[in-house]
């Protein structure tokens, strides 16, 4: 069985976290370091603490290694680079880039990145994505669920699509900003609820916006399972037949499910066996979420655990698809 590769699996380079703590106040944006302490990012609605693993790559390595993971496909996380005016939003958007190739020479087996681009000026998107294309360990793109408060499906980011299309990248999708934030501040209700909902969001939008249709070799991976999209999907599919607002859509929504690749983070046996009978066993890729409160601790075996793989299906899942998907 191939080594088993976590595609999604946070990371935060010192050097981003230090631009965020110089240049992120004015904009609403804070890090605060403290000589001794570990870093804390605050983005007004939500203050984290940045334990030691995300940034320091040995103590990365080690919880790899206890995890039996070969592989992290690093992807930033809050808050992204999108709270930035256009070149500030390029300039760290660089600097982590940097890093991730930085990570892959140190440690060639075990780190890829997925390339941040400064969504928000499609523009300076493309000049990033030109940059960075082709460097060693860059083997995928990360991109919120919307850019600031546009939609996926918003015109202005198709030149960028047929960029990454061009390139032959994969685009990694993660929820930043959740819908009615302030009915979900309380019980954590903002991750529980907000992100899968943001996820389905997001994915309605490149079907129906006609964004896979426009750019059919272009291929999206949904995190946390797909969210709430394969529980959705016979609900959207209906509203195509029957709404007037939905019929521009030549094919069916559930015609596009496999165009979508899907992480495993469900916490759910019985939900990630569903999402496989709907998708297929090769349309699902090990992901933890490294390393929140909120992720799957032990990944690989997790899927290990659940008791309606065949082992050709769990080595898909743990490292083939993924392999496959980000040309590693």
């Amino acid at each position: 069985m191939s080594k088993p590769i976590d595609i999604h699996a946070h990371y935060y380079p010192d050097t981003y976290l230090r631009m965020v703590a110089a240049e992120g106040g004015r904009y609403g944006t804070n890090c605060e370091w403290k000589p001794g302490e570990l870093p804390v990012i605050d983005i007004g609605t939500v203050a984290m603490t940045i334990e030691q693993r995300y940034f320091d790559l040995a103590a990365r390595l080690a919880s790899m290694d206890r995890q039996e993971v070969a592989i992290h496909a690093l992807s930033l996380t809050q808050p992204m680079v999108y709270w930035a005016p256009g070149r500030l939003a390029k300039r760290l958007s660089e600097i982590f880039n940097d890093a991730c190739v930085e990570a892959h020479l140190a440690h060639p087996t075990r780190f890829v990145g997925l390339a941040m681009l400064p969504m928000n000026e499609p523009a300076l998107a493309i000049a990033e994505l030109s940059r960075i294309a082709g460097n060693p360990g860059i083997c995928g793109i990360y991109m919120g669920t919307r850019i600031g408060d546009l939609e996926l499906s918003d015109q202005s980011l198709f030149p960028v699509y047929e960029a990454i299309e061009d390139a032959g990248l994969t685009i990694f999708l993660h929820p930043i900003k959740v819908v009615d934030p302030q009915r979900l501040r309380t019980f954590y209700l903002t991750n529980l609820i907000g992100n899968p909902t943001e996820t389905v969001i997001a994915a309605s939008h490149l079907i129906f916006g006609e964004v896979l249709d426009r750019f059919p070799n272009l291929t999206f991976c949904l995190p946390h399972a797909g969210g709430s999209l394969p529980y959705l999907i016979g609900r959207i599919t209906h509203g195509w037949g029957v709404r007037p607002e939905c019929r521009h859509l030549k094919s069916s929504p559930d015609s596009y499910l496999r165009r979508f690749y899907y992480d495993t983070i469900s916490h759910s046996h019985a939900a990630l066996d569903y999402l496989i009978s709907l998708v297929g066993a090769d349309r699902v890729v090990m992901g933890s979420d490294f390393c929140f409160d909120m992720s799957c601790r032990r990944p690989v075996e997790f899927v290990d655990a659940c008791p309606k793989l065949t082992d050709a299906e769990k080595s898909l899942i743990l490292a083939d698809n993924a392999r496959r998907l980000l040309a590693i």
